[in-house]
């Protein structure tokens, strides 16, 4: 494996892992944290103890404080960034990262609601097309954390260069498959978290296997229509970051967007249902995103304004799946 130094831009819980993967065989990694402080405890403990606490770091794995005096130098010398900070925080490190000539692979999914933005879009403003990767597919962190076996899709405008980014992540329980379609992997990663609040929301109401594998089987059709309106390709939706990754994420009980989800059928408001999931839920800006990006293209996309309804508190959980039952019959 190339020893090429890499750099990893937050330490939350996805961050992290994909730090310890990149640092599992000897290659030295930086974790880039808010403050020197966090980096600090990061450091001492060998772990991080507030997302994947008892997971000890490989010795190669240093954290290193954003403002810390040696990361100008650091980040001369890396070899890659994987920025991996939530959408809302990304532009302060990216404002940063494009005085560099090195790949940025963005691990963060959403689009800005003010702007309708994509992740694709928002890197490709600060560091150009060609320096511009995204990595996304069905991966809780905490499973990649542990070196359970993974399977991911690494998406840059030119093939060679995202295989050449993709030897980073060499590991037995870490597969990377690799695409040149960045409009369809950005949007795949996003939309499906918008699908994963209401598969929370079925879940949380008890409405049985049916009902969800209903709500994966349209929402993939939803997300496949507006990616396509979007420029993305209609097959990336058949792959990991499309339909992988909207599977784990409705079904799996570590995702974020599915608990709040939950969290809401429960009687939670929105303002609870945030402080029960306790980190960010990338799907609920997004929601109110792709109902503006549907309505551009013209595009119906039914589950995605129900989840916006209830997100913004103009109907309730209950109402906005019953609404979606009760919606004219029509082709498939």
């Amino acid at each position: 494996m190339s020893q090429h130094m890499v750099t990893v831009w937050g330490a939350g819980s996805w961050g992290t892992a994909l730090a310890m993967v990149l640092a599992k065989h000897g290659r030295k990694v930086f974790l880039i944290t808010r403050n020197q402080a966090t980096a600090d405890k990061l450091n001492q403990d060998g772990e991080n103890k507030r997302y994947l606490n008892d997971l000890p770091f490989p010795q190669s794995l240093t954290a290193i404080g954003q403002e810390h005096p040696d990361l100008p130098k650091i980040l001369q010398q890396s070899f890659a960034t994987v920025l991996a900070l939530p959408c809302s925080a990304a532009e302060t490190a990216l404002i940063r990262l494009r005085e560099y000539e090195h790949p940025v692979i963005a691990a963060n999914k959403g689009i800005n609601p003010d702007t309708l933005e994509r992740v694709d879009e928002l890197l490709i403003r600060f560091v150009g097309k060609q320096r511009t990767l995204l990595l996304s597919g069905p991966s809780f962190a905490a499973e990649v954390a542990t070196g359970k076996p993974t399977a991911i899709t690494l998406a840059a405008e030119n093939l060679d260069t995202a295989k050449q980014v993709a030897s980073l992540f060499e590991d037995g329980n870490f597969r990377i498959y690799t695409s040149t379609d960045l409009v369809g992997v950005a949007l795949g990663g996003a939309l499906k978290n918008i699908i994963a609040i209401a598969a929370g929301m079925a879940e949380g109401m008890h409405l049985g296997h049916n009902a969800m594998a209903a709500l994966v089987t349209r929402g993939i059709a939803e997300i496949s229509r507006l990616t396509q309106a979007c420029g993305g390709k209609a097959e990336t939706m058949s792959g990991l970051s499309g339909l992988g990754d909207l599977l784990l994420t409705c079904t799996g009980s570590l995702s974020r967007n599915r608990k709040m989800g939950m969290a809401l059928a429960s009687g939670r408001n929105v303002e609870e249902a945030r402080k029960y999931v306790g980190q960010v839920v990338e799907g609920e800006k997004t929601a109110a995103a792709a109902v503006l990006l549907a309505k551009k293209h013209h595009i119906d996309m039914p589950i995605t304004q129900a989840v916006h309804a209830v997100l913004n508190g103009n109907t309730s959980p209950q109402k906005a799946l019953k609404s979606l039952m009760e919606r004219p019959a029509r082709d498939e």
